[in-house]
């Protein structure tokens, strides 16, 4: 084999390796603690929805909080950014496609506490707890953006 049809699959592999996400999907910036495994499965949850994921070790989560303007009786154990908007805790991704496709003028969505069978919160069994996704008004006012569960 001669070294041009190795460098092609080369380049070809390596772009595949860049290549994470559909295509016209925004990145989903995921600020987390190194030890949180629950936080690795829901940002795998959105990149199996689509979305490019970029993970971030941080030792101080309420400052990235407090920066993105995430209400502190609404927290969860990781917050992203997509878009112009927050994202915390264990929101469906096709609740932040819904986000994306509307585009409301809010500062994000929240799930707060860490609800059984949320995504990245799976149990064996299967079930949910019932949970309610917020959405987070400018002026840090919520309503409910959908719903799930029995």
């Amino acid at each position: 084999m001669n070294a041009l049809p190795i460098s092609l699959l080369v380049l070809l592999g390596l772009g595949a390796c860049a290549q994470s996400g559909e295509p016209g999907m925004p990145d989903v910036v995921v600020y987390k603690s190194a030890s949180c495994n629950c936080c690795k499965v829901w940002a795998q949850h959105l990149r199996n929805a689509g979305f490019p994921v970029e993970p971030r070790n941080v030792d101080d989560l309420n400052s990235v909080k407090q920066r993105v303007g995430v209400p502190v009786a609404l927290g969860s154990c990781h917050t992203a950014e997509v878009d112009g908007y927050f994202i915390e805790g264990h929101v469906p991704a096709e609740d932040i496609k819904r986000l994306l496709r509307e585009r409301p003028n809010a500062k994000g969505l929240t799930v707060p506490r860490m609800p059984a069978g949320s995504p990245g919160m799976e149990v064996p069994s299967g079930e949910i707890e019932p949970y309610e996704v917020l959405l987070v008004a400018r002026d840090g006012s919520t309503t409910v953006f959908s719903q799930h569960g029995p």
